[in-house]
């Protein structure tokens, strides 16, 4: 009758490691959750059972209706709440974007902007100063200005160093609109939301004014651009340059609130998922001085040619790509995805899937099985990626595939930025490693707290010196 329900509450403060220890006892990696009120759960860390979800049978695992409830309102018909027919035609727009040259240019030449005219400078007045920084917020600040201004072409202003202490109504919406719905995700009973928002009360009264702010930003950012393109074409005057994704999207006639719901997602997927990848590994890197030691080593092998050469150059820095993805091992940015089958099905591993039936696979869990990665799963060890090592120079790295390490999705809903999030993640970390050495002020292990996008617990507050 109720289920797991007692030990789901008595669990609840440590959801993320009951389920994994549950996954690790369970020979095929794959748990029913059944509890009254909610909707029966099926979780797997076992890959092939993410394969068949993601890739072979994944036409009968969409989001689902529950999912796109819970985030309507939030990011509406945006690319991370649809399904079917309007799914892959935002699918097929969006990754035509990101895979366009003149974008990809665009993003190295706002990142290289924001990093050297904004992040080094701010954390090279902290530490001219002694003031502790919480990086944490530092990053989400940076991510938040970056995703504005490549979506929206639209500074945010949120960086500069004698702004850090002060409130971002806009950042603060975001926040409130991601929390919110998250807890959405969680609640018992999805009638008692449901009822909260009908009646106007609480958090959902709160969630309303955050994303008519959110609408309101995004819109007006959106009609300026058709406005300003508008005038253009009655002056004769074609040459609208502006490279941000809003302003193509706006160029090609697209409807209003599509823009608004797309820009909406992608500032959702680029705001806190690098961010969080990038706040983890420093304080990874804090705890293990070798591994940063030989960082600064690879950094230091490829410091020469100018600054977009470097982009290039990245493709050597191996050693940060194996830290970063071992990082991203232990603490995903995003802990766990769900989809609710369409019609009765089995998983590879025997496990009868029901139609309606929540089925979610966990990376998170899946980073620490003993199956998949050793005695050692729990150590942070980036050289379980190295393939090959010439004359002390990581020369190849190891591809364990995307349903063993599904950070980034896999199959069709593969994350299309992929590739410039790694651009971005490596670009910041080098940047930083290169000038400063980064102390935690934090006395115990942080928390990790899995919403919309995992995050640190209280932040994480260091100190910044200049190496």
């Amino acid at each position: 009758m109720i289920g797991c329900l007692i030990s789901f509450y008595k669990n609840r403060r440590r959801l993320l490691d009951w389920y994994t220890e549950m996954l690790s006892a369970s020979p095929s990696q794959t748990i029913l959750i059944s509890r009254l009120g909610a909707r029966r759960t099926i979780v797997t860390a076992n890959p092939r059972n993410v394969e068949y979800i993601l890739k072979t049978n994944f036409t009968n695992f969409p989001k689902g209706k529950p999912f796109t409830d819970i985030l309507g309102d939030f990011l509406g018909n945006g690319i991370f709440n649809v399904d079917g027919d309007m799914w892959y035609h935002q699918r097929k727009l969006v990754v035509h974007q990101f895979n366009a040259t003149s974008l990809r240019a665009y993003v190295e030449k706002v990142l290289k902007d924001e990093v050297e005219r904004k992040l080094l400078p701010t954390m090279e007045f902290a530490a001219l100063e002694g003031r502790p920084v919480d990086l944490q917020e530092l990053l989400r600040r940076f991510a938040f200005e970056l995703v504005c201004r490549v979506s929206l072409g639209y500074n945010p202003c949120c960086l500069e160093y004698d702004c850090l202490d002060a409130r971002q109504p806009i950042l603060e919406a975001f926040d409130t609109a991601s929390d919110i719905c998250a807890r959405r995700g969680a609640a018992p009973l999805a009638a008692v939301w449901k009822i909260k928002r009908f009646m106007d009360y609480g958090s959902e009264k709160r969630l309303r004014e955050a994303i008519g702010r959110i609408h309101l930003f995004v819109d007006g950012i959106v009609s300026e651009k058709k406005r300003k393109i508008m005038s253009c074409c009655e002056k004769g005057d074609e040459r609208w340059d502006e490279m941000d994704l809003a302003s193509k999207m706006v160029k090609d006639g697209m409807d209003d609130e599509f823009v608004r719901d797309t820009m909406i997602s992608l500032i959702m997927a680029g705001r806190d998922t690098t961010s969080a990848a990038m706040t983890w590994l420093f304080y990874l890197l804090s705890c293990h001085p070798h591994v940063g030691n030989e960082m600064a080593r690879e950094l230091t092998a490829i410091q020469c040619g100018d600054d977009m050469s470097r982009f290039e150059r990245q493709k050597e820095l191996r050693w940060l790509k194996a830290c970063i993805c071992e990082s991203m091992r232990l603490f995903p940015p995003v802990a766990w995805d769900s989809k609710h089958a369409t019609a009765n099905d089995e998983l590879p591993d025997g496990t009868k899937v029901r139609a309606g039936d929540r089925v979610t696979y966990f990376p998170y869990g899946m980073g620490r099985m003993k199956s998949l990665w050793g005695e050692d799963r729990f150590e942070f060890k980036p050289e379980r990626w190295v393939s090959e090592v010439e004359r002390g120079k990581v020369k190849a790295l190891k591809n364990y595939g995307p349903y063993k390490f599904s950070v980034f999705q896999a199959g069709p809903r593969t994350c299309p930025g992929k590739e410039m999030a790694f651009i971005q993640m490596k670009y910041v970390v080098a940047s930083i490693m290169e000038r400063f050495v980064i102390r935690p002020l934090i006395p115990d292990r942080p928390v990790y707290v899995p919403l919309l996008t995992a995050h640190m617990a209280r932040g994480f507050k260091v100190c910044v010196s200049r190496r």
